[in-house]
């Protein structure tokens, strides 16, 4: 009678992962992050209302933000461009192209940028009849501006409301800030509206 022996059986040894699965699996992660990566740069920014530049012609340029823009927003809008003036006086990421191109002072030596609600006040035809002075274009143009900044040098001013085709401001403007971009600008925290992609 034969006794038959039996032997212990191990543990399984777990196979090494297959080169390719490691390449996919490699692939996945980094296409994952090149994507959360892509809409964390690209996410809006929600310190300021969105806007568009609409029409410019030299020095002036025309923007718009959406119907039902508070005041307290186009304030917001207004100081970037100021907090621009004052750091960088590049207004190419304002999306803005240069008003004084091969000036020795700089692309951005002067500018006018008005703040509209209706996208109609930026038509480029509107605006170069408010250019040439077109009395009846002038009085309703001047009175849909929601504000302003203007920079000559290093002389700057913005405000709420309405700006002059003379540079000077009604009883409907509220002047935010007038001086030079060398003034230190004071601190002041830019509150997040809205959702914001980012985890941070």
């Amino acid at each position: 009678m034969h006794q038959r022996i039996s032997t212990p059986i191990g543990p399984k040894t777990k196979k090494p992962l297959d080169i390719v699965v490691k390449f996919g699996l490699a692939v996945f992660a980094g296409s994952f992050a090149l994507i959360w990566g892509g809409m964390y740069l690209s996410r809006p920014d929600r310190s300021i209302p969105p806007y568009t530049v609409g029409a410019q012609s030299g020095h002036i340029v025309t923007t718009d933000v959406p119907r039902g823009t508070t005041d307290e927003e186009i304030e917001s809008l207004v100081k970037r461009f100021r907090k621009v003036g004052h750091q960088t006086h590049d207004f190419a990421r304002m999306k803005i192209y240069p008003t004084t191109p091969g000036d020795p002072g700089g692309p951005y030596g002067q500018i006018m940028i008005y703040v509209f609600d209706d996208h109609g006040w930026t038509d480029p035809e509107v605006l170069a009849k408010y250019m040439a002075g077109d009395a009846v274009v002038i009085k309703d143009y001047e009175r849909s501006m929601r504000g302003y900044y203007r920079l000559q040098d290093q002389d700057e001013e913005g405000g709420i409301g309405p700006l002059t085709k003379n540079g000077r401001t009604t009883s409907d403007t509220r002047i935010l800030f007038k001086g030079l971009v060398t003034d230190p600008l004071p601190v002041e925290t830019e509150a997040e509206q809205g959702i914001s992609i980012s985890p941070l």
